[in-house]
C-alpha cells in the first residue's frame, strides 16, 4: 500500500512539474523575438498557397504578383542603382508598364543614369531624363 501512495505521489510531483516547465517556456517563447530572419528567399502565399509576394537574393528583387500569377510589381536593388517597375494586365508583349531606373551610371543600351519610363498597352512609349 505505502509503494502505491509513493507512486501516486511521484506521479502527481511530476505532472505539477510538467505543467509549471510547459507554462514556463509559452510564457518565454511568446516575449522572445528573433532579431534576424536569414534565408535565400522569401514567399508570401494567398489562402490559395499562390504565391503573391517573392523577395529573392539571387536576383536582389522584391517581386508581388496578381493571383494568377502576373508580376504586378518589381523593385530591385543592385550595386549600381536600384529599379521600380509597376505594371498593368495583359500578356508580356501588350503590358503597359511604369519604369522608374536610378543609376550611377549609364549602360551602352540606356545612357541616362536616371530615367521614367511610361509604356502604354499599344506600345506607345515615353521616356522622360533629367
Amino acid at each position: 500500500m505505502k509503494t502505491e501512495r509513493l507512486a501516486i505521489a511521484l506521479t502527481a510531483i511530476n505532472l505539477v512539474l510538467l505543467l509549471l516547465n510547459l507554462v514556463q517556456a509559452r510564457s518565454t517563447t511568446a516575449r522572445t523575438v528573433t532579431p534576424i530572419l536569414r534565408a535565400r528567399a522569401l514567399e508570401l502565399v494567398d489562402e490559395h498557397n499562390v504565391v503573391r509576394v517573392r523577395l529573392n537574393v539571387k536576383e536582389s528583387e522584391l517581386n508581388l504578383f496578381d493571383k494568377n500569377g502576373i508580376i504586378r510589381v518589381k523593385l530591385g536593388a543592385g550595386e549600381d542603382g536600384s529599379g521600380l517597375v509597376l505594371s498593368e494586365g495583359g500578356t508580356d508583349a501588350s503590358r503597359g508598364y511604369v519604369q522608374i531606373i536610378a543609376r550611377q551610371t549609364g549602360t551602352p543600351d540606356r545612357p541616362a543614369t536616371t530615367s521614367i519610363t511610361l509604356r502604354a498597352a499599344d506600345g506607345r512609349q515615353r521616356v522622360i531624363t533629367p
